[in-house]
């Protein structure tokens, strides 16, 4: 979809058109779920936050600044909502927890394995730059950090990956 058709449904959502806000909501849904999964690492609480997110979006999209944004907007929201939740389980999960992913997720199943054992500051910041193609800039203005240290967390999170790859992993 092209950004004058986005930013027209957006301006349609704004409005309170629920036709226009159900097509931005479905047309993001997959990057939100690989977002709140990378801060979760569970299927349920992910669909919580997402759940929380689309109905935060429609109650407070008049407070969006710049239609463009939208969809940083909107990660942002959903980002705080994983925080949230995980302040209120306050548990650590196992890895063998986790439902069994669906079968068109076996393929990435070594992926989130190895992600799995990422410091989350480093899961996180791979996760919105390689699965959601997010540019640097945009992760530190969505995270609220300096580039710089976006930088440097992707570096060692790809140096981390690296060694869990070449066997030499260990949980950070």
């Amino acid at each position: 979809m092209q950004a004058n058709e986005l930013e027209y449904l957006v301006k349609r959502a704004r409005r309170r058109e629920p036709d226009a806000f159900t097509q931005l909501m479905q047309l993001y849904m997959k990057d939100m779920y690989r977002v709140a999964l990378a801060i979760l690492m569970n299927d349920e609480d992910a669909a919580d936050a997402i759940q929380d997110t689309i109905l935060t979006c429609w109650e407070k999209i008049h407070s969006l600044r710049q239609i463009r944004y939208f969809h940083t907007w909107m990660i942002r929201i959903l980002i705080n909502k994983c925080y949230d939740i995980r302040k209120r389980n306050q548990k650590i999960t196992s890895f063998d927890e986790y439902d069994e992913p669906a079968q068109e997720d076996n393929y990435n199943l070594e992926l989130k394995e190895a992600l799995s054992t990422l410091n989350e500051k480093y899961r996180i910041i791979m996760t919105l730059f390689y699965s959601e193609g997010y540019h640097i800039d945009e992760i530190a203005r969505m995270l609220k950090i300096p580039k710089s240290t976006v930088q440097t967390r992707l570096q060692r999170g790809r140096e981390k990956l690296a060694k869990y790859y070449f066997g030499e992993s260990r949980k950070e």
